[in-house]
């Protein structure tokens, strides 16, 4: 019997193990994937531009091209001490006479004169572009009630490092005050 007393203690402490085991969990399938339907794609009239945010209800419109007309004989000088002279006429988009000097303390001076320019084009602004060559271009045009005088590429105009610290001269179309 000793033969069958080993082998219910073997069952038994089998049972017990067997017992205390953890049972095989069942894995159940994961859920079939949800079909999910797809808008169609939106189509973005890529021409059509949407207005600002801060235009939205304002009656803009263009500003008309027509041929500039101004008289300017005008002095101003800035609160950091720049000097700034102009006579300037424009009749019918057609510069007549334009000599303008602008002075920057410890920078130099700016100096444009009509001879030395040649005007190539008159609308939506005239341009006056050095005979010498270089890429020395002035334009002039209406915004407003305003004149603008602006320079580009002209610093042999220009003695010493002026040409860094030059800004367009604005002229009141009206009064022919520059600032």
């Amino acid at each position: 019997m000793k033969t069958g007393s080993r082998l219910s203690a073997c069952l038994l402490s089998g049972g017990l193990v067997a017992g205390c085991a953890e049972m095989d969990k069942r894995v159940e399938a994961p859920p079939p994937p949800k079909v999910v339907e797809e808008a169609p794609p939106v189509i973005v009239d890529k021409a059509q531009s949407q207005p600002l945010k801060y235009l939205v209800g304002r009656d803009l419109k263009p500003m008309p091209t027509r041929p500039l007309n101004v008289r300017s004989r005008c002095a101003y000088r800035d609160d950091i001490g720049t000097r700034t002279r102009l006579s300037l006429l424009v009749k019918n988009a057609q510069v007549r006479t334009f000599v303008a000097s602008v002075n920057m303390p410890k920078h130099g001076t700016c100096r444009f004169n009509l001879r030395n320019f040649r005007q190539t084009a008159s609308l939506p602004q005239a341009q006056l572009t050095a005979r010498d060559g270089s890429d020395c271009t002035v334009r002039l045009w209406e915004q407003g009630d305003r004149v603008t005088v602006a320079f580009n590429n002209c610093s042999q105009s220009c003695d010493g490092e002026a040409f860094n610290y030059l800004w367009p001269i604005m002229v009141e179309a009206k009064s022919g005050r520059c600032f």
